[in-house]
């Protein structure tokens, strides 16, 4: 690992991928980027990233399953990221999740945005 060090993270999970033959088709196509995600805003605060997944899982595979948490206090902050393998599996989950109630709140769904200029964390 320490040899990868100077290269960048895409590149260093395509390598990891590659060398391990435990991996699944999903996480080439994760690490490749070729999977698709969506933003999941609404969120009860009870939900949890295996329920999440379980939700959204009936429209496709789901390589991972995020919920954003408070750095200090660990309590979700209401929204999340779910990743798909397939494009067209993301999309149906969008049109049929956006609205819809999940753990008694209304959740809303989107595509992500490609991160904007801003200012840097430290």
């Amino acid at each position: 690992m320490a040899a990868l060090r100077g290269l960048s993270k895409s590149f260093q999970e395509i390598i990891i991928c590659h060398s391990n033959p435990n991996n699944s088709a999903s996480q080439l196509f994760f690490s490749r980027g070729i999977a698709s995600k969506l933003f999941i805003k609404g969120l009860s605060f009870t939900s949890t990233e295996k329920s999440l997944a379980e939700t959204f899982s009936k429209f496709g595979e789901v390589v991972e399953a995020k919920i954003i948490r408070d750095r200090i206090s660990n309590k979700s902050k209401g929204f999340g990221y779910v990743t798909f393998t397939m494009e067209d599996e993301a999309q149906k989950a969008l049109m049929e999740m956006n609205g819809k109630v999940v753990n008694g709140r209304p959740v809303f769904v989107d595509n992500v945005r490609p991160k904007s200029g801003g200012i840097p964390r430290k």
